[in-house]
């Protein structure tokens, strides 16, 4: 019985929590809905998770276009089949390791950073100080917030992309004797316009999911500088944890037949 009610007991605080972020995520889309809304925080925003995320995501990206490149041809030439190597880097790039990559570097990176920065305002009092002046945190924190992530993610995937099916290109150009032309004309006829569609759509929810467990963790959270490190932790851990949830649920509704 201890076991059973230990395990009534983690799922009942799992519903709790998963119950918590349904309405702060409810209440952060119905502040997003209406005026006023602060351009300069956005556009800061905008700034810091998509700018000055280039560096890791491109590096990310390159190199994984070039061990993708490395491990295709050494598994496909055991049956004759290295003319593949274009169609399967580009798929793979455009589709599933392009958004995934950047999500999880993005989360690592920005996820971490919000959470610090609203867990400190929150147990610094900051946030009571906000709507003590009449403003509401929702839109002045969260909604910059949301929106930047949502709509710098697929910015950086498409970056993250080229960059990695060029890396690919080096690869195979440079060490396994492809010809250059007849690389990209076999990539520009493998790709299609459902394959980016879908990679940039999954990257627009991933911006959105990892924003929000970072401002959901720094607003909740609680018990001073241990609290904020925790914070931090959850937001990168249940980021990654919902980008590769979501990841499987979106593959399933773009390419299931």
């Amino acid at each position: 019985m201890n076991f059973l009610a230990a395990v009534g007991a983690a799922f009942l605080g799992f519903l709790a929590a998963a119950g918590r972020i349904v309405l702060f995520t409810l209440a952060a889309l119905a502040a997003m809905a209406r005026p006023p809304w602060y351009p300069r925080q956005i556009l800061r925003q905008m700034i810091d998770i998509g700018y000055y995320s280039l560096p890791v995501v491109g590096l990310t990206a390159i190199f994984t276009g070039m061990v993708l490149a490395l491990q295709t041809y050494t598994g496909f030439s055991r049956f004759a089949a290295e003319s593949a190597i274009p169609n399967v880097v580009v798929l793979s790039m455009t589709r599933e390791l392009g958004p995934v990559i950047a999500g999880l570097m993005v989360a690592g990176r920005i996820g971490a950073a919000i959470a610090a920065e609203i867990g400190t305002m929150r147990v610094t009092d900051q946030i009571d100080a906000l709507t003590t002046l009449s403003t509401n945190p929702y839109k002045y924190l969260v909604v910059p917030r949301l929106l930047s992530g949502t709509l710098m993610l697929p910015l950086l995937v498409l970056v993250a992309n080229v960059i990695g099916v060029f890396g690919g290109f080096l690869v195979s150009t440079y060490k396994l004797d492809f010809n250059p032309a007849t690389y990209i004309q076999r990539t520009a006829d493998f790709l299609e316009t459902m394959d980016v569609v879908a990679g940039l759509a999954k990257a627009a929810v991933f911006g959105f999911i990892v924003t929000l467990m970072g401002c959901f963790h720094g607003y909740t959270s609680r018990g001073g500088a241990q609290g904020v490190g925790a914070a931090t932790t959850y937001a990168v851990v249940s980021g990654s944890i919902l980008i590769l949830l979501f990841d499987y649920i979106l593959t399933e509704a773009f390419f299931s037949r």
